[in-house]
């Protein structure tokens, strides 16, 4: 386990949307690094990037075309990893984006892999036998190649899934996940990793660990072993890489070799119902919705679980939000993300900042589609800097040449504007991100235990290590009966009105507590 994830907190960068530094309109690395100042001002010390890689961008750069080279749009390698050492200089490090599911359709390995006649890449995807015979089960692609088959996709047309066998063979065509085929697949990801990992990169974070080898079981042990494999790798050549896997199923992903698993917003799990359970119609019964009556059981119920079986493999990561989900400001005031996010900052394991979050940047549902983003492009907007400035100071280019459309509600927040107001929810985030680096009880692997959470009651205590730690979203005065040996004394954080005495903890509405 790298040493440094003890005390990790990330900021996710969507490349495009966050600095544009050559008036093009779209963001840069070269912006990138000239924000790295503000990153660290917000306490994180880790970034994740969206993928920087050289991309026909019609799955906003998830369709890679190159995993070795930098994307022009964004710079060049060079630029990469001057940002690699400038982050470094400050104690930052950084994660980059790893695809190893699919490639665009335009990587040379699919057009070789193409060909008629036989070659070291006809079997680097998925292609069955004849030009007429579909794939039973998953999305395919036929009559586009000269080669007589049709080929497997992930998502989109332009995304041919990249072949690590499948682990029971049904079909002629398939090849067995232990075959040198689907070896030279996992050897050809070994070597992108390493090729950046020599230039300074600090690891990664896996697009879609998960969904190697098709037809897997339930446990995605073939998958597994793929990701075992390459932790021996990375534990033997590059001990202080970290990997952070998009699985949402720490039982596995964390025994089979990841650092850290996101938990995602799945409808119906444990963080879905603090945060976004408002998917359907009717109310929102989100936990951190002020207006609800929700108690912490349906989080507390499947979290658990989760914590508890992979506690000794490694860490479970909280998003404030991501690429792929609304922002909560699609449904959360201010005051309530700041005892969300307080809430966030607090749990075990290894937690992500959303760029913009911290300044309750809005979900834009007017915003049209952008390289495949569909719902997703209201969470893609522009970094907001400065309200003073054309497009916030994001870009100098025209409005209409922007990559994403920037916020137009006059009310629309900016880091400028939130730095100059005390109460806003920039001062909140820093302030509990500060907390969790000088207090060991309140990082990534200091014990969690439940102290007060019933069914039917909104309030919320809970201990990391010696530290306790009481939340109430709700807006009626809460407390709780508290055990003796549990009770402090010593109030260190504050959010609204808190107060321990003769064995009870009071908190008043929308608040939460620290005790030392």
């Amino acid at each position: 386990m790298p040493a440094w994830l003890k005390d990790a907190v990330f900021y996710e960068i969507y490349p495009q949307s966050f600095k544009d530094t050559n008036s093009d309109g779209i963001g840069d690395l070269e912006g990138i690094i000239e924000k790295l100042d503000y990153v660290k001002s917000l306490g994180c010390n880790a970034l994740w990037l969206n993928p920087v890689y050289d991309s026909p961008f019609k799955d906003a750069g998830y369709d890679v075309r190159d995993y070795k080279k930098v994307a022009p749009r964004y710079g060049t390698n060079e630029d990469l990893v001057r940002l690699f050492e400038e982050a470094h200089k400050k104690g930052i490090k950084v994660l980059l984006d790893l695809v190893p599911g699919h490639t665009s359709e335009e990587h040379e390995w699919f057009k070789k892999s193409c060909e008629a006649d036989r070659n070291e890449f006809s079997d680097r995807y998925i292609w069955t036998n004849g030009a007429f015979c579909g794939i039973g089960g998953h999305p395919y692609i036929g009559g586009e190649a000269e080669r007589d088959g049709c080929y497997m996709l992930n998502f989109f047309k332009c995304q041919p899934a990249l072949n690590y066998g499948v682990l029971n063979k049904t079909e002629e065509w398939q090849t067995p996940c232990d075959s040198e085929a689907a070896i030279d697949t996992r050897e050809a990801m070994k070597d992108v990793m390493r090729f950046w990992l020599d230039k300074g990169c600090d690891g990664f974070r896996v697009d879609m660990a998960d969904s190697l080898v098709k037809e897997d079981d339930d446990k995605k042990s073939a998958t597994g072993r793929i990701w075992t494999n390459i932790r021996e790798m990375l534990d033997k050549d590059y001990p202080e890489a970290a990997l952070v896997s998009e699985w949402c199923n720490p039982e596995c992903a964390l025994k089979y070799g990841f650092h850290a698993d996101f938990y995602l917003d799945h409808h119906g799990n444990g963080y879905n119902v603090l945060f976004r359970d408002n998917e359907t119609e009717g109310p929102d019964n989100s936990y951190f919705n002020k207006n609800c009556d929700e108690d912490p059981m349906r989080f507390l119920d499947d979290y658990l679980g989760r914590y508890n079986n992979s506690k000794e493999y490694g860490y479970i990561s909280f998003i404030t939000c991501n690429h792929d989900t609304p922002r909560c400001t699609k449904t959360m005031t201010p005051d309530e993300l700041k005892i969300a996010y307080s809430f966030i900052f607090t749990m075990p394991g290894v937690p992500f900042l959303y760029y913009g979050d911290e300044i309750g940047m809005k979900y834009l549902d007017y915003v049209r589609t952008k390289e495949g983003g569909f719902q997703r492009t209201g969470s893609r907007s522009p970094m907001q800097w400065d309200k003073s400035l054309d497009n916030f100071g994001f870009s100098d280019a025209p409005f209409d040449k922007l990559y994403i459309p920037v916020d137009k509600d006059e009310n629309a927040p900016s880091v400028k504007t939130c730095e100059e107001d005390e109460n806003s929810l920039i001062h909140t985030v820093r302030d509990i991100i500060a907390l969790r680096h000088k207090y060991e009880d309140l990082q990534a692997d200091a014990e969690f235990k439940v102290v007060y959470a019933k069914k039917g009651e909104r309030i919320f205590v809970y201990k990391r290590g010696d530290l306790l730690i009481a939340v109430n979203p709700g807006l009626k005065e809460v407390s709780a009966e508290i055990p003796a040996q549990d009770l402090k004394t010593n109030l260190i954080f504050k959010l609204g009105s808190a107060d321990i005495s003769s064995g009870n903890i009071c908190l008043g509405a929308q608040s939460f507590a620290i005790w030392q």
